[in-house]
């Protein structure tokens, strides 16, 4: 017998129990995007919106307006806050299926929720073509991880395909660069329907740091239909799979309103 084999079963099972209760998620000590408590705001502050480097936070004279679509989770603005309303927390489960939940502040009454989509057979087998779409490769590496030994992927059923026409959902990372809005425009028509569309982090949401100049667009919204959304700069492993079990009806979804439930 190998040696590896015998380390391997000395060692016992690598795979973490999450997302079942009581499994390690593997984000212990992890910051999320940063909570805002509103009764603890100073009036005229606007000292985080001037220092959020994505304009994710904007001072109204209502309050602020939090937009976590754009936010990378840096922590400068709970760096900065005199008062503590804008504090670093772990949430970090932040795939919504509609933009408008990723934004936090006086919206009026909520639009009636649409059907969803009928995905009843995808629920257990998922497949995705995962496209770069000019990112720095930081959501890649979150990405990688998800088929190490301890997230192992696999064993819910979901699985990366090399070609989009074995694929159910593209994956999109980036902002979008003009470089890669054609081969992306590709990769979506050669997959069969029903297909779906996932940004996944800060850049696929809204652009990110680097969007919105000459090189690079402001995320998927306006080319392409957008089915999932998750923030993160980048999103952790662990965000990435209760996203795609949520978009699966596996998992519920936390965050309505900017605000996260669970």
């Amino acid at each position: 017998m190998a040696l590896w084999t015998l380390f391997g079963l000395a060692a016992g099972k690598a795979t973490t129990a999450w997302p079942r209760e009581g499994g390690n998620d593997g984000q212990d000590g992890v910051l999320g995007m940063p909570r805002h408590d509103p009764e603890a705001c100073r009036e005229g502050c606007g000292e985080c919106a001037e220092i959020c480097p994505t304009r994710a936070i904007e001072a109204r004279e209502s309050g602020l307006a939090i937009d976590y679509g754009r936010c990378v989770a840096c922590q400068l603005c709970t760096e900065v806050c005199p008062t503590g309303a804008m504090e670093p927390s772990r949430d970090w489960a932040f795939g919504v299926r509609e933009r408008g939940d990723l934004v936090r502040a006086d919206r009026g009454p909520r639009s009636p929720d649409q059907p969803a989509p009928e995905r009843r057979a995808f629920r257990r087998s998922l497949h995705i073509r995962h496209v770069d779409a000019g990112s720095c490769n930081g959501c890649e590496s979150e990405l990688q991880a998800l088929n190490n030994p301890f997230y192992n992927l696999h064993r819910l059923g979901i699985f990366f395909t090399a070609s989009p026409r074995f694929a159910d959902l593209l994956l999109v990372t980036g902002p979008v660069t003009v470089a890669m809005r054609e081969p992306l425009l590709a990769a979506y028509e050669a997959m069969p329907e029903p297909r779906w569309v996932m940004a996944a982090g800060t850049c696929a949401v809204s652009g990110g740091i680097s969007g919105g100049n000459d090189a690079c667009g402001t995320g998927l919204d306006g080319v392409l239909p957008v089915d999932l959304y998750l923030p993160g700069c980048p999103p952790n492993p662990a965000a990435i799979m209760e996203a795609l079990l949520m978009f699966l009806d596996r998992a519920p979804q936390r965050v309505e309103g900017g605000r996260i439930g669970v």
